[in-house]
């Protein structure tokens, strides 16, 4: 029966999972063999401390799954071998024996003795059996290891996950906030140049009826049309969101209009 352990919501970074998982079975002192790799998924032996198994890593959705398959696991069969037989023994057999002597009946002791140790052969064997099931159910040493690990990974890239999310919606924040700036330079650069519009449209008209009128203002009139290009220039910079040069542009329209407004008051 198969190991089977999960790296929840990780499957994003398959790769740097694999990369830190092995390296963390590494340390452990586990011996990676006939690692064979794909886009999303690796096949490998491992081999530690004795226990040998397959060892198969792939994206599954947005987990990674990890599964593992002992091959082999020497001192674990040992010893549920060993605690049946001794079970059988220490149970069944010890049991009919005692019964023999207490009955003080010689041939029952030694009836007994030859029986309990037939019982003692096919209870260990009994035993055996049940402890070898009853291990598949429990972790080997290596997929005890092994859960501990993708858990640590998981943790590690959880970690990293987090600090990324908090990058990007720190980002965005930014972004936002140089947004709302902009709006906001914007907002207030095409306020000041409405109202620098209305005061050269006023200067024009003004020009206008003088010059109707006979009066010289041929000056007044220079600074006037100078003042419209400048105020042209400052609209342009305004929607190339250079706001700076618009805004120094349109501080030189205003300029050329109190000129030409003092000109015409002089004359």
């Amino acid at each position: 029966m198969p190991f089977i352990y999960y790296g929840q919501g990780v499957s994003g970074y398959y790769g740097d999972f694999l990369e830190r998982l092995m390296s963390h079975l590494a340390l452990e002192g586990t011996e990676i063999i006939g690692e064979s790799r794909r886009e999303e998924s690796a096949r490998m032996s491992v081999r530690r401390t004795g226990e040998e198994g397959e060892l198969e890593i792939r994206a599954d959705g947005e987990n990674v799954k990890i599964i593992y398959t002992v091959t082999q696991e020497k001192q674990g069969g040992k010893r549920e071998v060993k605690r049946g037989l001794m079970g059988a023994i220490a149970g069944a057999g010890l049991g009919s024996i005692l019964g023999g002597v207490l009955n003080r009946d010689r041939k029952g002791i030694d009836d007994a003795a030859s029986g309990a140790l037939g019982g003692a052969a096919a209870g260990g064997a009994y035993e055996a059996y049940h402890v070898s099931e009853d291990s598949h159910q429990e972790r080997t040493a290596f997929a005890a290891l092994l859960a501990e690990k993708v858990k640590e990974v998981e943790d590690e890239l959880q970690y990293t996950i987090e600090g990324h999310e908090k990058e990007k919606e720190a980002l965005h924040e930014h972004s936002r906030e140089r947004k709302t700036e902009e709006q906001e330079k914007e907002e207030e650069m095409r306020t000041s140049l409405e109202d620098t519009c209305g005061d050269l449209l006023a200067l024009r008209e003004e020009v206008d009826i003088l010059e109707e009128e006979g009066q010289n203002v041929g000056k007044a009139k220079s600074r006037a049309e100078r003042a419209e290009k400048l105020y042209h220039e400052a609209e342009e910079a305004c929607d190339a969101r250079e706001y700076s040069k618009s805004r120094t542009k349109l501080k030189a329209t205003v300029s050329m209009i109190e000129s030409a407004q003092t000109m015409l008051s002089e004359e």
